[in-house]
């Protein structure tokens, strides 16, 4: 029995969650590119998936390349329409894998933007001056971006944060990454410090009386959002020299500062939760033009 999209993209978006581990915003993506497939090469829901073939993948890489789009969307959607295919062929819906014939141009990988260490410094000093005992904002705010600094965590994962992922006996942090994997990661006393500063005296202030296990609170007492840390970090950045960038920059700078000051790359991989030791491998070369840059102002010889 044939089957169509609409259909088809229901049980592989199952698919992504259960059998992959996928989270939902990376199954929401998938999902979201093939429907885009499927608007631009004006194939309906209820078409069946046998009209999926080589020439309209091929088409439609050709279309977005004619919009302009960049080589790194082209590779990402090209890999979801690889993904979906190969789906469909183990799956019997389809004969053949039209995707495995399918070639895309490869992303080029740009070094991530790292904040350095007197915008670092100004930062925290700001946030320092803000973190008294009567601003529970100021509090939690400075344990935020403590936190997202020493361990090197991804914004969603620090906003799911619960009370009891912190292990204040060792000074480690419990984080929940990508494809439900757990991982532990220590901190240092800064962090340790604005820690017990916004458990014990700010928390209370901005809970309201509501149970809740989160971590870190909003102003109405529920758990802090992920555009609420972006827009904090990155007001932050704004006024340093380091200008525009997100809560990603501070993690691209700890795995940076940590390979600086000589850390096993390996440990570096298993702090970031880095699946591939080569996503881990593009922080050498940041390091690797840092000390570049360092050379040719300071060598008389450069």
């Amino acid at each position: 029995m044939a089957i169509n999209f609409e259909s088809a993209l229901r049980d592989y978006s199952s698919h992504l969650a259960a059998a992959k581990g996928f989270s939902s915003n990376t199954v929401k993506a998938y999902v979201s590119d093939i429907e885009m497939l499927l608007v631009d090469m004006r194939l309906a829901p209820e078409s069946e998936v046998e009209q999926l073939n080589l020439d309209v993948l091929r088409d439609w890489l050709w279309k977005l390349s004619e919009k302009d789009s960049s080589k790194a969307t082209i590779a990402r959607k090209s890999a979801a329409a690889r993904s979906f295919t190969a789906w469909l062929a183990k799956a019997g819906q389809i004969n053949e894998d039209p995707g495995l014939r399918l070639r895309s141009p490869k992303s080029g990988r740009t070094l991530p933007k790292v904040v350095s260490r007197d915008s670092l410094n100004q930062v925290f000093n700001w946030l320092s001056a803000k973190a008294t005992l009567d601003s529970p904002a100021g509090l939690r705010d400075l344990a935020i971006v403590e936190i997202l600094y020493a361990t090197g965590c991804r914004v969603s994962e620090l906003a799911a944060l619960d009370l009891n992922s912190i292990d204040y006996s060792r000074n480690i942090v419990r984080l929940m990454g990508k494809g439900s994997k757990e991982r532990m990661v220590p901190f240092g006393q800064p962090a340790r410090d604005a820690l017990d500063n916004w458990v014990r005296h700010g928390r209370g202030q901005l809970s309201k009386d509501k149970p809740s296990n989160a971590l870190f609170l909003n102003s109405r007492g529920d758990r802090v959002g992920v555009r609420q840390i972006y827009a904090l970090v990155s007001g932050l950045l704004q006024d340093t020299a380091t200008g525009q960038a997100g809560p990603h920059a501070l993690r691209h700078s700890a795995a940076t500062h940590l390979l600086d000051g000589g850390a096993d790359l390996r440990a570096v991989q298993e702090l970031l939760g880095h699946a591939s030791l080569g996503t881990t491998q593009i922080y050498t070369h940041v390091s690797i033009e840092r000390l570049k840059a360092g050379y040719k102002n300071a060598h008389p010889r450069a």
